[in-house]
């Protein structure tokens, strides 16, 4: 009775089984040779081995080298040459050890196809120049897990830039970075984390499955706090263009969820903006030279003004210098105009704006001008106090409502509602027009004693 139990039960769990040691099978053997050997792999080493053990390995291999014991192959020269090179470096090596971080394989590349067939000891070394690569003082801003920490005190949304001291692309950036801080100024915390700050560049990286910290799309990495978020569940990663112009449109659009200002031509700005444009707002319109996006702070103006203002963008061409002249009265870029009732000249402002002199000006300029009102008497209006109208002599009761203001939402509102007592006022006066007639009619009727009509 023992054995079929145990047939059954070897049964049942077969399946399960088979497709456990399958599983570990593929993990510990076929996964790790899909992927490239690491560079301690390269040298023979474990991972994470000290620089003086890599300092050793080398040694031993260029000693069978140099004796003729052993002669490399021009490519895995340059392998072990690489490794060797990128792991005696301090800064180098802790961003591969942490972070798998490997800025410079186009290096290896580059010189593989130069050496190719030549021999390994034709290749000029070393194969990095760790002189020009670090690039530490050009950081600016850098926060430490304390100041991090600070930085949720109050509402503003955050942006992080994690870098690395030996990272060349870092350090390209990071003229970039400084004008994306500026731009975010009074409106987003700014900040950068070095990898060094172990404890919270790991918080803000990705990991794999294997553990492994990493960053998808190298470094450097921007990470956004939106409004509310403290935590890195709901960080939200960049992963465009590196420039200034794709960064700060990522944050102000996705993050800060400011409204995009749109470009024009000199063909679509009178069809597509002028002539859309709400008629009560004034019509701001922005010379720019770049093309680059609407900054942060010039969309918050725009949200923060729409009541009063809609907004435009032009790109700067100098062979429609004199278009914009006659036009505008704007003769180069950068430029700010304020359009405002119709045959009131526009207001320009030539050169660049920091955001409180930006401010300023809209707040001056945020409302029309309306042009000199002419004098006009009640009867040219068509309604005149000495109890005539345009009506005719002969109107016993008439009302006369003027409305006067700049086009607005607010004054078709107030049409709309005259309008609405007119019509309800031509009832009430057709009914009592209807009641005199009926009474009338019975009057004569009772005068004739007209027994038809009194039925």
């Amino acid at each position: 009775m023992a054995r079929p139990a145990m047939a059954s039960t070897i049964k049942a769990y077969a399946v399960p089984l088979t497709l456990f040691l399958l599983a570990l099978y593929y993990q510990l053997v076929v996964l790790p040779r899909s992927f490239p050997p690491s560079h301690y792999e390269v040298l023979g080493m474990k991972r994470h081995s000290s620089i003086e053990e890599v300092k050793d390995a080398y040694e031993k291999l260029s000693s069978k080298w140099n004796s003729g014991e052993e002669v490399p192959s021009t490519a895995d020269f340059l392998k072990v040459r690489y490794a060797y090179e990128l792991l005696i470096h301090p800064l180098w090596k802790r961003d591969y050890d942490i972070y798998g971080i490997d800025e410079q394989l186009h290096v290896l590349d580059k010189v593989r196809e130069q050496h190719g067939g030549d021999s390994f000891s034709q290749v000029d070394l070393p194969l990095l120049d760790a002189a020009t690569s670090d690039y530490g003082d050009y950081a600016f801003n850098v926060i430490t897990l304390k100041d991090f920490l600070s930085m949720f005190k109050d509402t503003k949304p955050r942006l992080i830039q994690v870098y690395s001291d030996a990272s060349y692309r870092c350090a390209q950036f990071s003229n970039a970075w400084k004008r994306i801080a500026a731009l975010l100024e009074g409106i987003a915390n700014t900040g950068m984390v070095e990898l060094g700050e172990v404890q919270l560049a790991t918080y803000l990286a990705e990991r794999k499955p294997t553990g492994q910290f990493f960053f998808r799309n190298g470094l450097p990495l921007f990470v956004a706090f939106p409004t509310g978020c403290k935590t890195a569940d709901c960080v939200i990663r960049f992963d465009g263009e590196l420039s200034v112009d794709a960064v700060t449109d990522w944050f102000a659009t996705t993050i800060l969820n400011l409204p995009r200002i749109f470009y024009y031509t000199k063909e679509s700005l009178g069809k597509d903006f002028l002539a859309k444009a709400a008629p009560h707002k004034v019509k701001v319109i922005l010379f720019s030279k770049t093309g680059e996006r609407a900054t942060p702070f010039v969309r918050q103006i725009s949200k923060d003004y729409r009541a009063y203002a809609s907004f435009a963008f032009i790109l700067w061409r100098e062979e429609e210098a004199a278009l914009w002249w006659n036009v505008f009265e704007v003769d180069s870029a950068p430029a700010i105009v304020f359009l405002k009732d119709p045959g009131v000249k526009p207001v320009v402002y030539h050169g660049s704006f920091n955001n409180s002199q930006f401010s300023e000006v809209m707040e001056q300029n945020k409302e029309q001008e309306l042009p000199q009102l002419r004098s006009s008497t009640s009867m040219e209006l068509g309604c005149d106090a000495r109890g005539y109208s345009r009506a005719g002599s002969d109107t016993k009761i008439w009302y006369c409502i003027i409305l006067a203001g700049r086009q607005s939402q607010e004054l078709n509102k107030m049409r709309e509602t005259v309008r609405g007592f007119k019509k309800y006022y031509q009832v009430m006066v057709d009914q009592m027009q209807l009641r005199q007639i009926n009474l009338s009619a019975i009057n004569k009727c009772i005068q004739k004693s007209d027994d038809f009509c009194l039925a």
